[in-house]
């Protein structure tokens, strides 16, 4: 009997999670991934993987969930009010990686996979949607790093559609986007949703293809930048623009929201948090520095490949 849509994701995203963790404790050189399974008493578990206080990351989390219920959440059926409440299958790889050194960006990156029914799993009133993406958020800006990342990005994409990387791209300089403080949370890449095109298949291999892309778009930066040279200055910066992804986060994120929503586990929801953080109240970049060309020069959404 052949594999079901939901066992075909299921067997992707769990070598996604393995391939990208033995990449990370590759780069990282002494650091190891903990192994934390767990249930959901609704329905449902998990596999989270967590390093800290590596040689080179500070924190990394790369988690694995496959959750079902009775009541669709509000932040997965927002896009499609008319499903809200109906049961529902969710599965995902959600990471995040945090590395000491502030020259070296902060990435993001998650596949999800939805599929709900009004109850029977074989109706073929069946509704499901594929969603993701992966984004990156640089403390200090290089413009080499920017331009290889977006250019990972568009090699995801070109295989779809031509059109596909500029739409997808402008969906995620639109969605992290920190509205309360009228700036973009990092550089962008790509960021799609309720994606449903020409048939599972097809839309399973774009999904495949963003998961695929992700460490060669990122391990190239890490590699990089994982050694420059930095003093407390840059540190206290670091830790004043990890402030904006924690306010992102816990305001705007829909996958945060979900998991919250939909009774997942806490520790694994927040382990996208820096491990540490701080606020300063009305601080100002020094004009001309390089804290502050990172706010006018990179952090407004722009076109990197042209």
């Amino acid at each position: 009997m052949p594999a079901t849509p939901s066992e075909q994701v299921k067997s992707y995203l769990l070598d996604l999670q393995n391939r990208i963790c033995d990449a990370l404790e590759a780069a990282d050189g002494d650091g190891v991934f903990r192994r934390d399974e767990w249930q959901r008493p609704a329905g449902g578990g998990g596999l989270s993987r967590v390093l800290e206080d590596g040689a080179v990351l500070e924190r990394a989390g790369v988690n694995f969930s496959h959750v079902y219920g009775s009541q669709l959440p509000p932040s997965a059926s927002r896009q499609r009010p008319h499903l809200a409440g109906k049961p529902f299958e969710a599965l995902g790889v959600s990471l995040i990686v945090h590395p000491r050194n502030p020259h070296a960006p902060t990435s993001h990156a998650n596949l999800r996979f939805f599929y709900t029914t009004d109850g029977n799993p074989g109706a073929e009133e069946a509704t499901w949607w594929f969603g993701g993406g992966f984004d990156l958020t640089p403390f200090y800006g290089y413009e080499e790093d920017v331009v290889h990342w977006h250019r990972q990005a568009r090699a995801a994409c070109v295989p779809f559609g031509e059109d596909l990387y500029p739409r997808l791209k402008e969906w995620c300089d639109e969605y992290f986007f920190i509205q309360h403080r009228g700036e973009a949370r990092g550089v962008g890449g790509l960021f799609f949703d309720d994606f449903a095109s020409d048939g599972f298949d097809h839309s399973f291999a774009f999904a495949r293809s963003v998961g695929d892309h992700y460490l060669d778009a990122y391990l190239p930066i890490l590699q990089r930048r994982q050694d420059t040279p930095y003093g407390e200055r840059e540190r206290e910066f670091q830790l004043y623009r990890r402030g904006r992804y924690v306010e992102f986060n816990l305001v705007y994120d829909r996958g945060t929201l979900f998991g919250l929503q939909s009774g997942g586990r806490t520790e694994s929801i927040l382990v996208s948090m820096p491990p540490r953080v701080s606020w300063r109240y009305d601080w100002q970049a020094e004009p001309g520095s390089a804290e502050e060309k990172l706010v006018t020069d990179f952090l407004p959404p722009r076109d990197w490949l042209h």
